[in-house]
């Protein structure tokens, strides 16, 4: 069987790379952890799962880190996860068939990103041969891509390999994993300093780009996200993100909603997986729910929901277009499949209440509003509040949370 190496490099990772070496013990044949200065328990912890810990003195660039790791792998293919990753069982057999191939030089994996309700899904090139000439490139958001690309000029023989189901869980952009790290400041700080020396990169204008539209600098995002597409040496996975994150940037200006619609057909448009299209299917259905083409915006939701059926926001803001529509047990059905997914969904219940009161359910609805009140009082009183008053001003009194 072919030979598989884990390797990764961490830093005060004690909290949460216990749940990333359990995932892949089993499935490995040697563990190389690239300890960048810890001062917690995780060289500890690697140690404990078997690992072969080497210490390298940060200089402020992943990829040489990454690259200085990769030095000590053995095996005939590297698995590459960060501390705050986790690999899905069910991916393993299809990733050992893949390695079988012996023209596959990568084999991209399907990461689900746990929090990123925006674009939950990603594509990433972290299975790959372990091949002198594959090195990783880029300060942060280190990537192997530009490398193999390379290697693929002077050997077209080389293949890469797309898995369609979800191998990697990412637990890193929850807002508890944002606010512990100084994330953003440190990712910008990096990406400003490879974008001055490369400034027609699509690859850094998209990320420093989408960066910036996170962290509220719309104007300098927008310049960058341009500056991206008039390249044109950005790849179909690329061009999907540069315009995805137009869209959303011309959605937040409401006078731009047309140049919105525009970027988030032109993603739509891209020959790439459509599970990592779903973000700017659901984003492009609020922008049409928004402008009132509420046919056009089910359709684009009923999309979002057959591609991932296990995507609760999905199932909401399909719910949220039918109830607009006045098709009520439709919405119903939709809510309590949001529901269904995730079962402390405060504004799902909050929407079914006023779904199933306008079918004359009195008593179910009575049962939904106490439910969502209850979750908003955990997850934000305010809500809580605010429903109670709604309710109060409809004539609906004596509403009681469950808590």
């Amino acid at each position: 069987m072919t030979k598989l190496s884990f390797c990764a490099i961490v830093n005060n990772e004690e909290a949460s790379l216990p749940k990333c070496l359990e995932s892949i013990k089993n499935v490995v044949d040697e563990i190389i952890v690239m300890d960048t200065g810890s001062t917690d328990k995780t060289v500890e912890i690697a140690k404990e799962f078997g690992a072969k810990v080497l210490h390298y003195n940060w200089q402020n660039n992943f990829s040489a880190a990454r690259n200085e790791a990769l030095k000590h792998v053995r095996g005939e293919w590297v698995l590459v996860l960060d501390a705050d990753e986790v690999l899905s069982s069910k991916i393993v057999p299809q990733m050992r068939q893949a390695m079988e191939d012996r023209d596959a030089i990568v084999i991209n994996l399907i990461r689900q990103e746990v929090g990123a309700a925006q674009s939950p899904y990603s594509l990433v090139s972290r299975l790959f041969r372990n091949h002198p000439e594959v090195k990783f490139t880029r300060p942060y958001h280190s990537i192997v891509d530009d490398s193999v690309a390379q290697l693929l000029k002077k050997e077209p023989h080389w293949k890469v390999i797309d898995l369609t189901s979800v191998a990697i869980v990412h637990y890193g952009y929850t807002p508890e994993a944002i606010a512990s790290l100084d994330k953003y400041n440190r990712a910008r700080k990096l990406m400003e300093e490879f974008f001055a020396v490369y400034p027609n990169d699509p690859y850094i204008c998209n990320k420093l780009g989408g960066l910036y539209l996170q962290i509220g600098k719309e104007k300098e995002g927008i310049k960058l996200l341009k500056q991206g597409l008039k390249s044109n040496q950005a790849d179909a996975h690329i061009l999907f993100e540069l315009h995805y994150h137009l869209g959303n940037a011309y959605a937040r200006q409401k006078k731009q909603l047309k140049q919105a619609a525009k970027h988030y057909q032109k993603a739509i448009e891209q020959p790439i997986l459509p599970i990592l299209k779903i973000g700017a299917y659901n984003n492009f259905g609020s922008l049409l729910k928004e402008v009132g083409d509420l046919q056009n915006a089910q359709k684009a939701y009923e999309i979002v929901v057959k591609i991932d059926p296990n995507f609760a926001l999905g199932y909401y803001n399909l719910g949220t277009t039918l109830k607009a529509m006045g098709q009520f047990p439709e919405a119903i059905a939709a809510y309590q499949s949001a529901i269904k997914l995730n079962p402390n969904y405060a504004f799902a219940y909050q929407n079914l209440g006023i779904a199933l009161l306008k079918v004359g359910n009195f008593s179910e609805s009575m049962e939904a509003f106490k439910k969502a009140i209850s979750l908003h009082e955990s997850q934000n009183p305010q809500e809580a509040a605010r429903l109670r008053q709604g309710l109060r001003e409809m004539g609906i009194r004596n509403i009681e949370s469950n808590q």
